[in-house]
């Protein structure tokens, strides 16, 4: 704990949000390296504003990196940030992911495979019939289901998802310290008791503020393959969400509903916007391409024809958006493209939806 120490000090500022710790990090390697009589020309020289600068200085003058990782540690919290292995890889590839996680539970690499289900919480019978339905028949694929915690929708997403035996991650938009409502404590217990999470980036002691949940929504959308949208106002938190999924290439579902209702015109604008009409489970698994059984993924043995194929299909082994894979594997963006096609086209790899792929099956040789 040694590092994610000074990530939680820094953490406790307002001032200090993600895209300021990828300019610490860029500049500086590791953030305990601050503490080493940094002065405002070094912080100003990896790109800070001053309000930056003084909320660095403030904490590293004020703060004790040891006292902090202690409060968090006394409530049995785990602590991740971006350099932890354990740091969940799909919210990794977006651009303004959470520097520090603070997690209750387990974060396991199958909830990769995840959706967001978000909604109104002034849900009606046709909008809690639908989360019904629609978990319910996602529950052959073993999908992760993240929301949010909140009243409505998002609180029967988690219900539905507990029912049916599957995973499911609790995104809240306050410190862990804090679960907001109150009234889903009793339902955060139920999600850490399964086996799941509730997360947050917020610091200890954060109470749940209004500008915190446009926050806490590029989360949910960033951990998920998908965001479906069931139920919710042209202004609403869920369409927001659903913005966050579409920036980060990400699929975006959505309930149609009657032209009457306030409730429905969130989905039912989503979809004049192009995104997929959703009137059952299986809408959302032919869209991801996913099949059946999770464990299927790894019953072929994948032998590839070229050397092509090889780097692609070693980087494959989780799931990867386009862009990264031409940057990883430094090969020419149209070889990229052409060598994908033909992998899809012998079944060695699966689209997941937008440009993410990942392996069909277990590489020959590879050992894991």
């Amino acid at each position: 704990m040694d590092e994610e120490k000074y990530w939680v000090a820094l953490n406790t500022h307002n001032k200090i949000g993600a895209r300021t710790f990828t300019k610490l990090l860029k500049r500086f390697k590791k953030l305990s390296n601050l503490w080493q009589q940094v002065s405002k020309h070094d912080l100003a020289e990896a790109g800070l504003d001053l309000a930056q600068v003084d909320a660095v200085l403030e904490v590293i003058l004020k703060k004790d990196p040891d006292r902090e990782i202690e409060k968090v540690k006394r409530l049995g919290l785990d602590v991740l940030i971006l350099s932890n292995p354990k740091y969940p890889k799909i919210l990794k590839e977006v651009p303004d992911a959470p520097g520090i996680l603070y997690l209750k539970g387990k974060i396991e690499p199958q909830d990769e495979a995840a959706l967001a289900i978000v909604g109104s919480r002034k849900y009606s019978e046709y909008g809690r019939r639908a989360v019904e339905k629609i978990v319910f028949e996602l529950k052959r694929a073993k999908l992760t289901i993240v929301s949010g915690l909140a009243l409505g929708i998002d609180a029967l997403a988690h219900y539905e998802a507990l029912e049916n035996n599957l995973r499911t991650i609790a995104v809240l938009g306050c410190g862990l310290d804090q679960i907001y409502p109150v009234s889903n404590i009793r339902l955060a217990d139920k999600i850490i008791k399964s086996g799941g999470a509730i997360i947050s980036e917020f610091p200890i002691g954060m109470p749940a503020l209004r500008y915190n949940f446009p926050i806490r929504n590029r989360i949910i959308a960033g951990l998920s393959l998908g965001t479906l949208v069931i139920e919710g106002a042209i202004e609403s938190g869920s369409l927001i969400t659903a913005q966050a999924a579409i920036e980060y290439n990400r699929e975006v579902f959505a309930v149609p509903g009657s032209i009457f209702s306030e409730v429905s015109q969130g989905p039912n604008r989503l979809i004049q916007m192009g995104a997929k009409m959703v009137t059952n489970g299986s809408d959302i698994l032919n869209e991801l391409n996913f099949p059946e059984k999770i464990g299927n993924i790894e019953v072929n043995l994948i032998i590839p024809d070229t050397k092509e194929e090889e780097i692609l299909l070693r980087l494959l082994s989780r799931p990867v958006i386009v862009d990264k894979l031409i940057y990883e594997s430094k090969m020419d963006s149209a070889l990229v493209n052409s060598t994908l096609v033909m992998l899809e086209m012998k079944g060695m790899v699966t689209n997941l939806g937008g440009t993410c792929y990942v392996i069909k099956g277990k590489l020959k040789g590879n050992g894991k």
